[in-house]
Order: structure tokens, then sequence, then C-alpha cells
């Protein structure tokens, strides 16, 4: 028999979880990439916007951006997997500053120009045919700098104020189909090199479009670099280095295949710092394509100094395992086919075959010249 007081209990125990209030519900979890929104960031107040806005975005169309002077269109620490897409004609304000103009970091970003798009840096405002070495102080254009597993893909830039592309701490980066046209500064403009890399690995750039002033390539530093597929012109030629006098100061497996150099100072370019330290191995050249060369065709030297080779190697920075094959075409009569320079067994291991650099003079200052390759 159930005593009158049991019951008496169990019913005051209901009556008291009737009168609780629900449970709150658990909390919801962020939402993920594929959940977020896409953002579109147009005009003179874009580029603040997408900065505040950028991690809400999981697409960032940037649509006819005019981006304030002095101001970065800042596209750091994106959220991984954000796509950016370029449309239009991007624009920058005028103002002596280092820049950049953009900058975008992050893992697993893809940045894409939209066919027709355009990044203008109208760099004839600042063009005084002295670049970075002095007159007004002129922006670099866009760092690529702290991207994994990254592609940059069918970016136009026109009239670069300096240099274009600075690529550094990657890892994993893809640049397919980037076209830079800075013909309009063939008399004023000045160290407008296409893509400055250092301190990354595994970056692959295929099927470049360059015209410029200064070096379509140069791999300062890094390892598993490769650019294939390039067209340069009018600039200074795909070079490693200059090497030594950085923080970083190695470069290793590199292969630079199946391009052209046209109307440009020079074809093949190695250079080391005079009096530096560092190291140069693993470079591979093959099938590049040289035309209306100015300077030298092939020209690997252990003098460098910006502007002014001393003409005495060192051998701080060494060469070896350098691959130079099928690199083929003319010199200007003015400027000499190949030229090697290198310090007293500081270049070793070289694989030179192939090769066939014609129309300019034979140089007579060549000194240690590696077995195998002929200057």
């Amino acid at each position: 028999m159930v005593q009158v007081s049991t019951i008496l209990s169990l019913l005051a125990t209901s009556a008291i979880a009737a009168a609780l209030p629900a449970a709150a519900p658990a909390p919801t979890a962020a939402p993920d990439l594929a959940k977020r929104a896409s953002c579109t960031f147009s005009g003179s107040s874009g580029a603040a916007a997408v900065s505040k806005s950028k991690a809400s975005c999981a697409t960032i169309v940037l649509s006819a951006l005019a981006v304030p002077s002095g101001t970065t269109l800042d596209l750091t620490k994106l959220t991984s997997g954000t796509k950016v897409i370029f449309e239009g004609t991007t624009t920058f304000g005028y103002e002596e500053w280092s820049g950049p103009l953009v900058s975008v970091s992050g893992t697993d970003i893809t940045v894409t120009g939209a066919k027709g798009s355009v990044l203008d840096g109208n760099g004839a405002r600042w063009w005084d045919g002295k670049g970075s070495n002095g007159g007004k102080t002129k922006p670099k254009f866009f760092y690529a700098h702290s991207l994994k597993s990254s592609s940059i893909v069918d970016m136009t830039f026109k009239d670069s104020p300096v240099q274009l592309m600075s690529i550094n701490s990657a890892t994993t980066l893809a640049v397919t189909g980037l076209t830079m046209n800075n013909a309009n500064g063939a008399s004023l403009g000045h160290n407008t090199d296409a893509f400055d890399v250092g301190s990354s690995t595994g970056v692959t750039i295929s099927g470049a479009t360059i015209v410029n002033q200064d070096d379509c390539l140069a791999v300062n530093s890094g390892t598993s670099i490769t650019f294939t597929g390039g067209s340069c012109s009018g600039g200074h030629g795909l070079s490693i280095g200059s090497v030594g006098g950085r923080s970083d100061n190695t470069v290793s497996d590199v292969t630079i295949s199946s391009s052209t150099i046209k109307d440009s100072q020079n074809g093949v370019r190695v250079k080391t710092v005079y009096g530096a330290t560092g190291t140069v191995k693993g470079v591979t050249y093959k099938d590049i394509t040289l035309s209306g060369i100015t300077k030298y065709g092939i020209v690997i030297e252990q003098d460098y100094e910006n502007g002014s080779p001393t003409g005495t190697p060192t051998t701080g920075v060494p060469i070896t395992g350098l691959t130079v094959q099928n690199v083929k075409g003319t010199v200007t009569s003015s400027g000499t086919n190949i030229y090697i320079l290198c310090g007293s067994g500081s270049c070793s291991g070289w694989t030179w075959s192939g090769n066939s650099v014609t129309g300019g003079k034979k140089s007579t200052a060549c000194k240690n010249i590696p077995s195998g390759a002929s200057c």
C-alpha cells in the first residue's frame, strides 16, 4: 500500500519541475566558410569596408575599387578558404610612400582577376628614372606574403610604380597567367621587377607575360621554386639573386624553363653579392629562348654590387649544381654572348649542354670557368 506521504512528495516534485524554465539550448557552432556570405566592395569606400568585413566573407568581390592615397588594400589574415575576385579597374590614389598598394595573406586563399579586370598603378605619377634608389618615394605594388597552399590566377597589372609582386614567406603558392604591362615606363620606369621571391618554399609561377624595366624574376632566397612558360620583355632577364647580404641567403632547387626573353638587358642571370656569404645550389635553366639581348645573353657573376659590379669575384656564395641547358638565341652586336666570373673553386658541379648564344662579342674577362661550361 502506497503511503499518503509518498504520494504527496511525488506531486510536489512534479509541480516544482513543471515550474522550472526549460533548459537553454546548446550553443550554435560558428558558421563554417561554406555558410558565410559573398560580399562585394566598390568605389572609394570599398578598401576600408573590406578591411573591416573580410573575416565574414567567403567570397570577396572587389569591383572597380578606388583605393585612397597612402592606403594598403588590406587582404591580410583572410579566413582559410577565402576567394578574392577583382573586377573592372582597380585604381590607387597618389602619395609618396613605400606601400604596398595591395597585401594578401592566409591559407587556402584564391585570388583571381575576372576577365577584363586590371589593377592600374598609374606609375607615371612616380616615375623619375630613379626607381627605389632615390627621387620620389614609390609604393611597391603587391605583397603575397605568408600565403600557404594558395593561388593567384589571371591577374593583370599595369604601370607599377616600382617592384610589382613580392613573394615572401610563402609555402605552396601557384601564380598562374599573370600579366604585367609596364610598357609606358620604358623611359622613366626603374626597378620595376615583376617577381621578387624570398624565404619561400614550393612557389610555381607559370604562364606569366611581363613587360617591365628590371628583373622578370629575381629569386633572392628560397627552395623548390619553379618559373615556366613565361614571356619577359624590356627588363633585366630571369635572375637568381642577387644572393647575399640579407637575413636569408640560401637558394636551392630552382627550375626556370620553357620561357622567352626578348629586348632585355640580360637573358639568363645568376648574381651573388661581392664579399657576402650564402649558397646557390641546384638551379636549372632549361629551354630558354633569347632575342634582342643588349648586355649579356648568359651572365653568371660573383662580384655583384647594386649598379656597379666590382670585377673581382668573391667565394662566399658558392654556385654549385648549376644546369644550363638549351639556352639559345641572339645578342645585339654591342652585347656579350656569355660572361662567367667565378671565384677560385666557388663554382662547381655544373652541367652545360645544348647552349647557343650568338650575335654579340665573346668575353675576354671570364674567370674560373667550371669544367664543362664555356664562355
